[in-house]
């Protein structure tokens, strides 16, 4: 039975399909800078032992638009890594927000469909993709159990002193306002790989995962104790398109003295803010080329991004009374060693000190890039999603 995973991230899709009882994929792809002019599809499988790459330069217009052309290169008869889509026993779904009544891995039926539609407001950027893609997956894949993983899941371990808003506690009771935290799929995963690789299953975590969209959470013997995300996906670190943290008077100043309403509230601070409110641009790709042009936007936007990284170290090594290790993950955190050296800077306290070698040199895998005495080691370990999604998948089959 083939699990075919799909990864939908605010501007992109990752996908992976596997067998039964094989983690090592049957093929793999991106679809990034979704809605923009210079889309982009990588799709990768193997013929005769090698890897095969394939590149594809067009616009697409949104999610299920994307969600199609994945289809089409499962089946493409000069590709195909699957000759129909009957082929696929199992449709394995991130979904980003699961609130506090989708809180494990579950089939997918109406009902289900129906509370991730009902979150919408709390994670407009991402559950609107998920959605449209469980329903293009429904019709792609028609035979298929459809799965969903939520990435609020990880976090329920939060306690109550973390997950509470210092509001009356009927918003709690009748509307649910609490921190749920995201991104606890990436969390879940590189947390479980950084244990076995400094064999400690009771080490003191703090990941940090960087992408389009950021988060940190604080993670004591494999369980989320604190994340930096709260109601939605917009608090905490700077994002590509997202504020983070901000404080409510903002919003209220301009409502009251300068009468914007709340889409356009949510449209600044969602879509207009973060990297791209203070540079133009979301990828920090981009935003690099700028930085070494000169541009003093850009060097403010990679300092204030660190620094904020840099607070909530503080807070979490606070929170577990210790560190053992910090983890960059994601695109940003696996690839930018500026990132790094920004965060990792004057941490002495901490015990946090990098190699400039082992940080500027790019190898697969996890990879420690510490200096060679610092007491709280620095680690870089490329996350898997999709991996973590099969595995639960089939953890939910077997049950």
């Amino acid at each position: 039975m083939n699990i075919f995973v799909i990864n939908s991230g605010s501007s992109s899709i990752k996908y992976q399909l596997f067998t039964a009882t094989n983690e090592a994929p049957l093929c793999s792809g991106l679809v990034e800078r979704i809605g923009l002019a210079d889309g982009h599809i990588t799709h990768k499988f193997l013929r005769d032992g090698q890897e095969v790459v394939i590149n594809i330069d067009r616009p697409v217009a949104d999610h299920e638009a994307g969600m199609l052309e994945i289809g089409e290169l499962l089946t493409r008869p000069d590709i195909a890594v699957i000759h129909h889509a009957g082929e696929i026993g199992v449709v394995g779904h991130r979904v980003v927000h699961g609130g506090e009544t989708l809180t494990r891995t579950t089939v997918i039926t109406p009902d289900v469909k129906a509370k991730i539609k009902d979150l919408y407001p709390l994670a407009p950027l991402h559950n609107p993709g998920h959605y449209k893609g469980i329903e293009v997956a429904e019709k792609i894949f028609p035979q298929a159990i459809q799965i969903a993983v939520f990435d609020t899941a990880f976090h329920q371990t939060l306690p109550a002193k973390a997950f509470h808003y210092a509001i009356p506690e009927s918003f709690y009771k009748d509307f649910g306002i609490r921190v749920y935290g995201f991104h606890g799929i990436s969390h879940q995963y590189v947390s479980g790989k950084a244990m076995s690789f400094l064999g400690k299953p009771d080490a003191r975590l703090i990941t940090i995962h960087l992408g389009n969209g950021c988060s940190m959470a604080a993670v004591q013997a494999g369980r989320s104790i604190d994340t930096s995300m709260g109601l939605t996906p917009l608090d905490g670190l700077v994002m590509g398109t997202r504020s983070g943290s901000i404080d409510a008077s903002v919003l209220l100043y301009l409502m009251e003295q300068k009468q914007f309403s709340a889409a356009q509230l949510s449209t600044l601070l969602n879509k207009q803010s973060g990297m791209t409110g203070l540079t133009g641009h979301s990828d920090m790709r981009d935003i690099t080329q700028q930085l070494q042009a000169g541009d003093p936007q850009a060097q403010l936007a990679y300092a204030l991004y660190a620094y904020r990284i840099k607070k909530f170290i503080g807070a979490y090594a606070a929170a577990m009374n210790g560190l053992d290790a910090i983890v960059f993950t994601a695109g940003v955190g696996e690839n930018d060693p500026l990132v790094r050296e920004l965060v990792c800077k004057d941490m002495d306290f901490l015990g946090i000190a990098l190699d400039a070698t082992r940080n500027a040199t790019r190898e697969p895998g996890i990879r420690d890039i510490s200096a060679h005495d610092a007491k709280t080691k620095v680690l870089v370990v490329p996350t898997n999603e999709e991996l973590e999604i099969a595995r639960q998948c089939r953890t939910l089959l077997e049950e």
